[in-house]
């Protein structure tokens, strides 16, 4: 059966949750006693909430998917020893440092890779199996048959997204919030920048980049018989009531076969996601009906009270029969009458009552022992069958059948408490390496194969690399560079891969190696078997989001030869990361905020034109320009170009490996001048810049 996992965002969305049906709960810890202005649950409330849960036979998982940076890392070590010890059932994570460090702190616990790593191909669930996790959250921008492909070849479990808002861009690989935006981070909710009015010339849609919510309920069924084990509600920001609406209609379709109607969806719809809903990737149909935008009468829509009310009311004073029971009596004349009760975890209790009394009005009979005795609501308990013998011609009065019931289900109930010991472990940090004491090498990395002049591959820099889409054509300078062998030539594979894209990605990546390139720069860790497969040395990109040292230690643990630091860094923060490998920073051009399976083109004009598109203006007048990746998808870059070429002295002391100047929207003439000026062979400076996130605290 599928299992239904909801957010609890509080004591009380657990009980939301579990009173409607979830199979599981994911809920944060953060081990203080006050939350502040973080959300998530003290000790003493994550301890009653697990005991909660486990007696009712709820799994609980911790979710730890926020950034991490090294100073974090001790106390998430902490946080998942405590958890254990209070029976926590998993860890989510989506960071490979974290993982590393839950693992020294609780080497028995379960790890789950959450959506942020987004692993969206079958060579990304076979890495994560690899590194001994059990479950994968799939991005979701898969579709029905990509997901199929991937439960059929997968030997660990599989978790969709069935519900919740969604971000146009791939999970953990949006960084407008950070770069843009107000910059938050860990538990605080995201401003959303995406959702923001963006206009561009002959638009046909003001909002481009705001989806409408994902909404898959009238596909539990399917996905069960497609082999996917979990389906997860997205929403830990989420006030309680919408735990307990939302997964109410989702556990009675999966385990009642409730046919959701138009009119249930309808009140998804006007309740909670006033953008409207849309089953778009899993159905495969992206178009424009995917988008939605609130608007000042759609926010009218949900301040009814009356839902949440009676919700709440329900969940508060109900109690969801879920954990099955079974018993066995014993009633005999002459003796103490006999019963006793066991769960599906062999828990077991025995109680004695009365000696029962010759009948004089009504016989107690097998029947009507069975019929008291499936009498239990009002607790988690419900009775799957009654065992047992009753003599002739005797009775019991009924209020003491109630009374051992009674305390037979305490007795239970208080087995079912019981928190399994785990082995614990000690976090202990990697040894601190500076890195290099040289000044950094110069790479680069071209968008198009157009950006590539033979007056750059006569600069030398360290490294160039070049999209393995683009080997396609023989240009002198690709030529040249290949032949000099004095500068080293890299192939950048796309940030997102599906299975049905691998072949025509193979066939570039052959033509890469006949050529003699030997390396591959990948942004994510479902690329990195498939780049060793053909024989490339792996170098990590900006897409693993490198922000502490223990995800340094995973990728070398993965035989990674270097790796990109994330730009969301300021420079205290590169400069205390251990550089276990080869630390690379991107120290020009313009970042790249998001990448999208929808094409922004196409959303804003109604038609496809990534090729000569002009970008996307925010109200400030501010151009964020839109440009083409593998698959018709389509990456967002900032408005500004990050420029550091009179700040190198700022970097040298860094210990990084190498800083990479990024071409996106530069044709080869300025690529080749801001080589020169970061080598100090020209004056050049790009009209308006930023320096990143290099400064900032």
């Amino acid at each position: 059966m599928l299992e239904i996992l909801s957010p609890a965002v509080s004591p009380e969305g657990v009980i939301a949750a579990v009173q409607n049906g979830a199979d599981s709960i994911y809920l944060n810890f953060n081990e203080t006693q006050e939350r502040q202005e973080t959300r998530g649950f003290t000790r003493d409330e994550l301890g009653r909430a697990l005991e909660y849960c486990r007696v009712r036979g709820v799994k609980t998982y911790l979710s730890i998917e926020t950034p991490l940076y090294d100073k974090d890392l001790p106390a998430i070590a902490q946080r998942a020893k405590e958890a254990c010890r209070l029976g926590i059932d998993a860890i989510i994570i989506s960071d490979l440092g974290a993982m590393l460090a839950i693992r020294q702190a609780v080497p028995q616990v379960p790890i789950h890779a959450g959506e942020q790593l987004c692993i969206h191909n079958l060579e990304g669930v076979k890495m994560a199996a690899a590194m001994g996790l059990k479950r994968v959250t799939l991005a979701r921008e898969l579709s029905r048959k990509k997901i199929d492909y991937i439960c059929k070849h997968s030997k660990i479990e599989i978790e969709v997204v069935v519900h919740g808002e969604q971000c146009i861009s791939y999970s953990g690989l949006c960084y407008m919030d950070k770069i843009k935006g107000k910059g938050k981070i860990g538990n605080k909710q995201c401003s959303e920048p995406c959702r923001l009015n963006y206009n561009t010339i002959g638009n046909i849609t003001t909002h481009p980049l705001s989806l409408k919510d994902s909404c898959l309920v009238q596909y539990l069924d399917d996905m069960e018989k497609l082999g996917v084990t979990c389906g997860k509600i997205d929403g830990l920001t989420k006030r309680p009531e919408y735990s307990a609406i939302v997964t109410e209609f989702y556990s009675k379709a999966a385990h009642k076969g409730r046919i959701t109607s138009n009119d249930d969806l309808r009140v998804l719809e006007e309740t909670f996601s006033p953008k409207g809903l849309t089953d778009g990737y899993y159905a495969d149909r992206q178009n424009m009906e995917m988008l939605g935008i609130n608007t000042p009468d759609n926010d009218n829509k949900n301040e009814d009270a009356v839902i949440f009310t009676t919700a709440r009311k329900n969940y508060l004073n109900g109690e969801f029969q879920r954990v099955p029971i079974r018993f066995v009596g014993s009633v005999t004349n002459g003796k103490k009458v006999k019963l006793a009760a066991a769960d599906e975890n062999k828990n077991t209790a025995v109680v004695y009552g009365a000696v029962p009394e010759p009948a004089f009005h009504k016989e107690l009979t097998i029947a009507s022992l069975q019929t008291q005795l499936h009498k239990t609501s009002g607790t988690p308990f419900y009775c799957v069958g009654v065992k047992g013998t009753v003599g002739p011609g005797l009775s019991l009065p009924q209020s003491e059948l109630v009374d051992m019931s009674r305390k037979l289900l305490a007795e239970i109930l208080e087995q079912r408490k019981y928190v399994t010991e785990r082995i614990e472990g000690e976090f202990t940090p990697v040894e601190h390496i500076d890195g290099h004491e040289e000044p950094p090498q110069l790479t680069v990395s071209i968008m198009r194969l157009e950006q590539l002049s033979m007056s750059m591959v006569e600069l030398n820099p360290g490294i160039i690399y070049i999209p393995v889409v683009e080997i396609y054509d023989e240009l002198p300078a690709l030529q040249a560079l290949i032949e000099n062998g004095t500068t080293k030539v890299g192939v950048t594979l796309p940030r997102v891969i599906h299975d049905n894209e691998r072949k025509d990605v193979s066939e570039f990546m052959s033509k890469a190696v006949n050529l003699g390139i030997t390396d591959a720069l990948v942004g994510n860790i479902g690329h990195i078997l498939f780049a060793r497969k053909h024989g490339m040395r792996v170098r990590g990109d900006y897409g693993l989001n490198v922000r502490n040292s223990e995800t340094l230690k995973a990728l070398d643990n993965l035989g990674l030869e270097s790796a990109t630091l994330s730009y969301e860094l300021n420079l205290n923060e590169i400069r205390s990361i251990s550089k276990l490998i080869d630390t690379e920073l991107i120290i020009y051009g313009r970042l790249p905020l998001m990448i999208t399976e929808t094409c922004i083109s196409k959303n804003s004009m109604g038609i496809c034109n990534c090729d000569n598109y002009p970008g996307l203006e925010d109200s400030q007048g501010a151009v964020y320009p839109v440009v083409p990746e593998f698959g018709c998808r389509n990456i967002l870059l900032n408005t500004k170009k990050l420029y550091m070429a009179d700040r190198r002295s700022s970097l040298s002391s860094l210990g990084i490996w190498a800083g990479r100047l990024m071409f996106t929207t530069e044709n080869a003439l300025e690529c080749t001048a801001v080589l020169k000026r970061y080598m100090g062979l020209s004056n050049y400076a790009p009209s308006g810049y930023t320096r990143g996130q290099f400064f900032k605290e």
